[in-house]
């Protein structure tokens, strides 16, 4: 009985902790190879906040999407995804975002602006934080989940406010609690 509970604290604690990976279904594969994927993905060493990670596990098939500042994460993302046991193809369609010393300071701006704010800093606790900033020739991407749509809404004004910035793309999600 114990056993079969912490299996099961395991299987709800997957969807809170694959926050920044958005898992799609598996339509042949146990939960396992989706755990699997989004492990390996969340260890790469060079993974970080201003890097988006996202897949869908098809069958045996891996489909890796997002946006990276490194041409080596890119390329560590499909290496480590590729050597899963049970994963028979993965189709890498990461984009290598450009660096720029613009983008750079829009990146650092763009941390201090949301983090530093009392509401937000907790979300950039932790070796995997649950916003990441994308930053695209001056244009922002906010990814990642928060627990409210007021942290949301707090996150989306301060990215508006940082100078040099041409567009914010807000995809925060909010956290679905479960009441009762």
């Amino acid at each position: 009985m114990t056993r079969n509970l912490g299996k099961i604290a395991r299987l709800l604690a997957v969807p809170v902790l694959g926050f920044l990976i958005v898992a799609g279904a598996a339509t042949a594969s146990p939960t396992g190879l989706t755990e699997a994927v989004r492990h390996q993905l969340v260890m790469l060493p060079y993974y970080s906040i201003f890097d988006n990670l996202a897949y869908r596990v098809d069958g045996n098939t891996v489909t890796l999407y997002g946006q990276v500042t490194r041409p080596t994460l890119k390329s560590d993302a499909g290496r480590v995804v590729k050597h899963i046991e049970g994963v028979d193809q993965v189709v890498n369609n990461i984009g290598v975002l450009t660096l720029s010393p613009f983008d750079n300071r829009i990146r650092l701006a763009e941390y201090r602006a949301i983090f530093g704010y009392a509401g937000l800093y907790r979300y950039a606790m932790g070796a995997n934080p649950s916003i990441h900033i994308i930053v695209d020739n001056g244009h922002v991407t906010l990814e990642g989940v928060v627990a409210n749509q007021g942290d949301k809404n707090i996150a989306n004004i301060r990215a508006n406010g940082v100078p040099g910035v041409f567009s914010v793309t807000n995809n925060l999600q909010v956290a679905n609690r479960a009441r009762g």
